[in-house]
């Protein structure tokens, strides 16, 4: 070979070995700044990457996942991965529930078994300290009015949560042709004795249990037949009005001072006599 031509193959070579040097160092540089984006040199995982091995997980948080699917991501809580790093991959339920008093408790998993479906509980009888942390308002109903209920533990009826059971489940209803939404309209299921109402309820519930008085004034001539037993019997059970709430002094005062007594002429609120002491002796007014 020629010594022009050496020198030619030589500098041709060089260019070669200086293009491909200045390649690797301007891939080198533009890797790193990658790296430094994405976190130091560590590949970044997303959530759909996740559901990628993990397909059941995913699917518990998208069926019922609560505020884990609408607040958090797989990231959020599951912070490391195997085979790197195996310490730290299942978090602490505190890391992110504190502050109150349902959070202090111990053994969450005791109660939510699948943090992926966290208010998806079915529970033991007998729990109830741990449910009041959260639904203290019926605690308290259940502790002021006192009945058999307020012996049982919330998980004797609600043992799947969130679910309400019917009164008929425990209860027969008063009357046959009584429904399980009836019940509602005069008990409170945390304090059942406590029976209140409003003043349209249908007379029939209120005669499904006072069936005599329900009958007579069926059966009553008098205009108190007309009315419904809530008009007189207002708001709360065993409420029993004064007859002067509604009629005042109906007679001359020395009549009302001979017999203060309504019942003693007119017998029953629901059976009215207008005849009184007078057709008893078998005399008319």
């Amino acid at each position: 070979m020629k010594k022009g031509k050496v020198v030619k193959f030589a500098a041709l070579m060089f260019f070669v070995l200086v293009s491909f040097c200045f390649l690797s160092v301007t891939e080198g540089l533009a890797g790193k700044k990658k790296e430094k984006e994405q976190g130091g040199g560590t590949a970044v995982l997303t959530d759909k990457d996740c559901a990628k091995c993990h397909v059941q997980e995913p699917a518990d948080v998208a069926k019922a996942g609560g505020a884990h699917k609408t607040k958090v991501g797989c990231i959020d809580c599951h912070e490391g991965h195997p085979p790197r790093v195996m310490e730290g991959v299942i978090p602490q339920c505190s890391k992110c529930h504190i502050g109150e008093k349902h959070f202090e408790l111990e053994g969450c998993l005791k109660c939510h078994s699948n943090p992926h479906t966290p208010l998806q509980l079915k529970l033991a009888k007998g729990i109830k300290g741990p449910c009041l942390t959260c639904h203290e308002s019926q605690g308290v109903d259940l502790d002021t009015h006192k009945s058999f209920h307020s012996t049982l533990g919330c998980t004797d009826c609600h043992n799947v949560h969130g679910e309400i059971p019917e009164c008929f489940k425990c209860h027969k209803p008063h009357a046959p042709s009584q429904t399980v939404g009836d019940c509602g309209l005069c008990h409170d299921a945390h304090m059942p004795l406590m029976v209140a109402y409003n003043n349209e309820i249908p007379s029939k519930h209120c005669g499904a249990c006072h069936e005599e008085e329900f009958n007579q004034l069926a059966s009553s001539p008098a205009k108190h037949h007309e009315l419904g037993c809530a008009e007189c019997h207002k708001d709360k059970h065993k409420m029993v009005p004064e007859c002067q709430d509604c009629h005042g002094l109906p007679h001359p005062e020395t009549i009302m001072k001979k017999f203060p007594d309504c019942h003693t002429c007119h017998n029953s609120p629901h059976d009215l006599n207008r005849w009184g002491t007078a057709q008893a002796s078998g005399k008319k007014k």
